[in-house]
């Protein structure tokens, strides 16, 4: 830095040597709080230049002070810089060989338990690694891998150049795109173990992170089996066909394969995992060697293609027709030979014919035609390019052909099995070369995976990655196009090489020979597998120690240096039954669902954290998009279905049975991630849309407020109030269940929470889902006037207030208990809400009863817009419920006709589509309620004025409003009377006398009938009573047998409450 000088102590600037010398040093933290300057230096310095005896300045630093001078000599050689460059301290070729001799594709958490046995590997550690070593060759060797070696070639010769070319664009896209936003995501904090779990995890919630992350663990497992398969492959076909255990018998070739891979698999898989177990660094030794043999591998493929150019190989294939014959039978491609001026039959003549004589009876398509010998690799200047570009799909079992060669087939299908032509083992089409083809682009998550061991992860993980991806990308796509201008397209699609004597193809193109193919693939999938059994544990432990999925808790513990046994078991046996399915073709598209998964929901996650904007997301990859992310999103998906459709369904399908399994198992974690804030907004809009308008009656639903009484303990004294609630309710609208506290808020801090945990508490156990709001008042009734007034929030407000019938009302002692409840009916009235009350609560089912026979009886006095109708259908849904019966009660008078009154409640109930059975029942007048009769009669005449004043909709509104404020204004006038005459108790309020009562009959008694049906006949509005009294043991003769009473009050004869509040407008 300009203007500081940082030294080692006792030294100079001055001094040229000891100032080179400690150029790069840096100064240790502070030791305690008495290291300050001793001299009276500026406030604000770092470092003072005191001068000493000799007349030198020494410095005198915050961090090391005079009295440690003497002790200065315990910094020499430490390194000490404040910031070093990752190859400056050394000369950058022996650097680079020092980080490639420690090179290690294993990721973060492997490498930390040897620490304990190998202390040397702290200490190379120290220097963590850059871009390069740290993520671009790791990235590298795991993208290219065993389908490179072993069926690129076969992928081009059966899609041809043209569908190659896009296959691989669209799996090459696909990880770019998932590396922009896995980019995005990685630089945006720190990725620690566990990689891309860890990162879905943490943006999408740990549901989503729990699913993606078991997929991910179960595409690594199937990845190492897909390795070994490709191992043993290699190992049986083209190194050492001789070690096979089954023999192939009767055309049994296949089947023997098949066996062979099953016991050859099993026996690798135990192999690895014993080297696993003993020790991670035996296979972190041997890191290197892996990714030599990738590179030289491509190296060899890319110097071959340009030997082609002026001197091909010689490869020749032989043809009988234009079919491809398989060299494994023998050596001469011709019918005859020439020895000693005989003409001989060669051992491919005994192969189609019955004798080895000239007359003998040979195969007809033989016999039509020609045997041809041609060029295998005619070199990337032949020109047969041309002839690649187009696809040659094919069925299972089919012959190998040229089909630009003349061919006979003769007046007879010939039979070609047992013959040696080289057949097609699978039947090819375009999706399932995409699933065979796409492992061989995953692996983009080596670099995330050990952003611990990385210098600058934020730095290194957007560049390697994108890098690696790129570079592999070229590979891939000019690979393609090389192999189809290089090689016949019969060679490129043989694909284990019989018609060029049981070479690997690739090969055959490989300079200086075939054998750097062969043994640098061998090598490198064995490698991979090796990787893969020992990440695969390590992700099931992260998952597992973090507690989402209670049934994998015994795989996160190990040995005691955090080896993890158990997972590496498992992996293991799952890994096993990917080698039991004994095919690499078939394994391919199965992990190739599980990466694609992953891939999807890194998209997801990006494109999430993007379009919510929360303020945490500040990743310091710019170069990203959600556009981008939902794109890869689309095409990851896009993908899974043209790999297999039915695949796709079952990864789906285990994704979400994880998913909900870890929903409902309740995992208690809170990451702050990206599916919360979408569910806040997404809470937000619809609170705003619905807040636009009232509900219509068809969406109308009882949203309900619960009133809650505590006791000194804060518990719930009824809590089969919630019972009734989830009964009521079935999970379905709102539920708030609110509760007051007599007090001031300072001081009833602690109560609240208390009383939360208590009602939330009680809310689980009653499955009662709903809001909890705890308020603090002065006063009970004030604070139950706050809740009814302000619980809910825009849109989501309460419609129904339920609680329970106020105990002790009669007690002389207890004035204010009927008067908070009277407050209660007469503020829900102003609110416009329906009030149920239940009576003797506590004697109500639980949730775990069943009621096997019973009925629901409602008393039906007067027309409520179809509210009494509403509430036995909701209850009749819950299982406690589900086998009562409903019955309705209506009151008639003994002149009434009751048989046409039940028609007419019949008729109604069908159009409200409820099932009930319909009872009228005659009563005397003097046993009906004044004040029921009263308001009974007042809708009616109000009904039927407004029906034969033909109004217009607004018309009638604006009468029924008219009609409201006269009530008001003369309620208000009634009420002063009331005050005035309060000294005379023997009057009430309720006038009505029999008399009356009877007068009023005669005059109006055919406006009655007719009125009576027009109640019938009323559109159903969901207007409520005053509130609705709510039985468990009936005491109505009627309801003897019944399980539940509901019966609208409205007041009683010969009572003297308050006068209650005028009806709302529309009542």
């Amino acid at each position: 830095c300009q203007g500081m000088w940082w030294g080692g102590p006792g030294h100079s600037p001055a001094d040229p040597e000891v100032g080179q010398k400690h150029s790069t040093e840096h100064v240790e933290a502070p030791h305690s709080s008495g290291d300050a300057p001793s001299a009276p230096a500026p406030q604000y310095s770092q470092a003072t230049l005191v001068p000493q005896r000799d007349g030198v300045p020494r410095e005198s630093s915050p961090f090391i002070t005079n009295a440690d001078m003497d002790k200065g000599i315990i910094y020499e050689g430490k390194n000490m810089a404040l910031f070093e460059e990752e190859m400056d301290s050394n000369p950058m070729v022996s650097s680079l060989l020092n980080k490639l001799a420690n090179y290690t594709n294993l990721t973060q958490g492997v490498i930390e338990h040897e620490a304990d046995e190998d202390s040397k590997r702290r200490e190379i550690k120290a220097p963590r690694m850059g871009t390069f070593i740290g993520v671009y060759l790791p990235c590298l060797q795991n993208i290219l891998g065993v389908i490179l070696f072993l069926r690129l070639t076969w992928i081009v010769g059966t899609a041809g150049v043209l569908e190659s070319f896009i296959i691989v664009f669209m799996c090459c896209a696909c990880t770019m795109l998932t590396a922009i936003s896995m980019s995005a995501i990685a630089t945006n904090g720190v990725v620690p173990a566990g990689g891309s779990y860890y990162m879905i995890s943490r943006s999408l919630g740990p549901e989503f992170g729990g699913a993606v992350g078991l997929c991910f663990y179960l595409g690594t497992t199937f990845a190492g089996a897909m390795y070994i398969l490709g191992t043993i492959e290699i190992l049986l076909t083209y190194i050492s066909p001789s070690a096979a255990i089954f023999k192939s018998e009767d055309g049994g070739e296949a089947e023997a394969m098949l066996n062979n891979m099953r016991v050859y698999g099993t026996c690798i898989i135990a192999l690895m995992a014993i080297v696993v177990f003993v020790g991670v660094k035996y296979v972190n030794k041997l890191a290197l060697v892996f990714l030599a043999c990738v590179i030289l591998s491509i190296i060899a493929i890319y110097a071959g293609v340009i030997k082609t150019a002026f001197d091909p190989p010689d490869f020749r294939i032989c043809l009988l027709g234009n079919r491809t014959l398989s060299r494994r039978n023998f050596d001469t491609c011709a019918k005859f030979t020439k020895i000693d001026n005989k003409t001989e039959t060669t051992r491919l003549w005994r192969l189609f014919c019955d004798s080895a004589l000239l007359n003998a009876t040979c195969d007809e398509y033989f016999s039509l035609n020609n045997v041809t010998e041609i060029q295998g690799i005619p070199g990337v200047s032949s020109g047969v390019l041309i002839d690649n570009l187009w696809s040659t799909y094919s069925d299972k079992g089919s012959v190998v052909e040229k089909r630009e060669l003349p061919s006979l087939t003769g007046t007879e299908e010939t039979k070609v099995a047992g013959l040696p032509y080289v057949f097609t083992d699978i039947m090819t089409f375009f999706t399932m070369l995409v699933g065979i083809y796409f492992p061989s682009v995953t692996g983009i998550m080596a670099g995330s995976n050990r952003s611990g061991d990385l210098k600058d992860a934020q730095k290194s993980i957007p560049t390697g990655t994108i890098l690696a991806i790129s570079t592999t990308s070229f590979i891939y796509l000019s690979c393609i196009v090389l192999f189809g201008a290089c090689i016949e397209g019969v060679i490129l699609r043989d694909k284990f090489g019989e018609a060029v004597n049981g070479n690997l193809v690739i090969g055959t193109l490989a300079w200086p020979s075939p054998w750097v193919i062969v043994i640098g693939s061998f090598f490198s999938t064995c490698g991979a597998g090796l990787q893969s059994l020992t990440g695969a544990p390590r992700l099931l432990q992260a998952i597992s120690r973090d507690g989402i999925v209670p049934f994998l808790h015994v795989f996160g513990h190990g040995k005691a240096n955090g080896e993890p046994t158990w997972a590496l078991l498992l992996t293991a046996c799952i890994c096993e039954i990917g080698i039991l399915i004994a095919s690499l073709d078939s394994v391919a598209p199965i992990l190739s669902m599980f990466f694609l998964m992953c891939y999807m929901f890194v998209n997801l996650a990006c494109a999430v954290q993007t379009l919510l904007r929360t303020p945490n997301w500040r990743p310091r990859f710019k170069f990203y998009h959600w556009t981008l992310s939902f794109l890869g999103m689309s095409l990851c998906l896009a993908l899974m279905f043209i790999c297999s459709w039915y695949y796709a369904l079952i990864a789906m399908v285990i994704a979400g049975c994880i998913y909900k399994y870890i929903e409902y198992r309740g995992a208690e974690k809170e990451w702050g991630d990206g599916i919360r804030g979408l569910s806040l907004n997404a809470a937000r809009y619809a609170l705003l849309r619905v807040e636009a308008g009232h509900p219509h009656t068809k969406n109308w639903r009882p949203q309900v407020l619960v009133l809650l009484n505590l006791d000194s303990e804060q518990l719930v004294k009824h809590p089969r109030l919630l019972s009734f609630t989830s009964q009521l309710k079935a999970g379905k609208g709102l539920t708030i269940v609110g509760s007051v506290l007599q007090g001031i808020y300072l001081d009833k801090c602690v109560e609240v929470q208390k009383a939360e945990e208590n009602v939330k508490s009680l809310m689980a156990i009653e499955k009662t889902k709903g809001f909890c709001q705890i308020v603090v008042s002065p006063s009970l009734r004030d604070g139950v006037s706050h809740l009814i007034q302000s619980a809910g929030l825009g849109g989501m407000k309460h419609n129904t207030v339920l609680m329970a019938w106020p105990q002790s009302w009669k007690l002389t002692d207890n004035p204010f208990s009927w008067k908070n409840f009277v407050d209660t009916v007469r503020e829900t009235t102003a609110a416009q809400q329906a009030l149920l009350v239940a009576k003797n609560i506590d004697l109500f089912p639980a949730n775990q009863e069943r009621f096997s026979e019973g009925n629901i009886d409602v008393w039906w006095i007067v027309h409520d817009g179809g509210m009494l109708m509403l509430l036995p259908f909701l209850l009749r849904q819950h299982k406690v419920w589900r086998k009562c019966k409903m019955r309705i009660f209506t009151v008639a008078q003994m002149d009434d006709n009751s048989i046409q009154m039940k028609k007419d409640l019949q008729m109604f109930l069908y159009h409200l589509r409820l099932n009930a059975e319909v009872e009228v029942v005659e009563m005397f007048e003097n046993d009906i309620s004044a004040f029921t009769y009263e308001k009974t009669l007042v809708m009616e005449q109000r009904s039927q004025m407004l029906k034969q004043m033909q109004l217009s909709k607004n018309e009638r509104e604006r009468e029924a409003q008219l009609i409201h404020d006269r009530n008001t204004a003369s309620h208000s006038a009634a009420v002063v009377q009331a005050n005035a005459a309060a000294a005379a108790p023997e009057r009430v309020q309720m006038t009505w006398t029999k008399e009356k009562l009877v007068s009023e009959k005669h005059k109006n008694k055919e406006t009655n009938l007719t009125g009576f049906k027009d109640i019938f006949n009323l559109k159903p509005t969901w207007r409520a009573p005053p509130f609705t009294l709510l039985w468990d043991a009936p005491s109505i003769p009627a309801s003897q047998h019944s399980q539940a009473v509901l019966v609208p009050q409205y007041g009683k004869k010969k009572t003297t409450p308050p006068p209650p509040p005028p009806p709302p407008p529309n009542f």
